[in-house]
């Protein structure tokens, strides 16, 4: 299984690598190589750090790639930011557009007596019928890093309450993302990167 992990110069792909390489994974990086997109099988974004360094996605042609890919049915994965880049933009970037696949926006998390940003582990309230979360059993914990969040859609896969419910997944056909960090997230993590790396349409997708 070939997968090409797209590195925008904010993602931390060390332990990207390594869970994808352990789970038998073939995987490469590309920071502009298109070609490396066009051939890719499954597409990992990771990310951390501010939305508008997806501005690179786009000066690379990296996002019209990865928009040609997933129209092609190839599937897709975001992780933190990369999920985030899934939606038309985020308010930690007003000017800074996302890829548009999900129309709503993120935004930063509600004034609340709870610490900002939400950094550690927390439990998933798994959705019916997610292919990337399959055999994830509700309450199994996940661990995350993050200020800003997605709102919860008829497109998400779980959630997870921290002063308020946000979308800690999300999953539409071939293209899904997920809030929290799967290579940081031990058994649970590795579940659904493997469930990933196997999926498969579903019908005529």
């Amino acid at each position: 299984m070939r997968v090409t992990v797209i590195d925008y110069k904010a993602g931390n792909l060390t332990s990207v690598l390594k869970s994808l390489r352990h789970l038998g994974a073939e995987a490469e990086v590309t920071d502009g190589d298109l070609a490396l997109v066009d051939a890719a099988e499954r597409i990992v974004l990771p990310g951390v750090g501010h939305f508008a360094a997806t501005e690179r996605l786009d000066a690379t042609g990296l996002t019209a790639a990865i928009r040609a890919a997933i129209g092609r049915g190839v599937p897709f994965l975001g992780i933190c930011v990369g999920m985030q880049w899934l939606y038309a933009g985020s308010s930690e970037a007003p000017e800074q557009p996302g890829l548009g696949h999900f129309a709503e926006r993120c935004a930063r998390f509600s004034e609340s007596t709870e610490k900002v940003p939400h950094v550690g582990w927390n439990s998933l309230d798994v959705r019916k019928g997610s292919s990337l979360l399959a055999d994830v059993e509700p309450g199994e914990y996940v661990y995350f890093t993050h200020s800003y969040k997605a709102p919860v859609t008829a497109d998400t896969a779980a959630t997870t309450d921290y002063i308020e419910p946000f979308a800690a997944a999300v999953e539409r056909g071939n293209v899904m993302g997920v809030q929290f960090h799967p290579e940081k997230s031990g058994a649970t993590g590795l579940k659904i990167l493997s469930n990933f790396l196997k999926w498969e349409a579903k019908g005529n997708g």
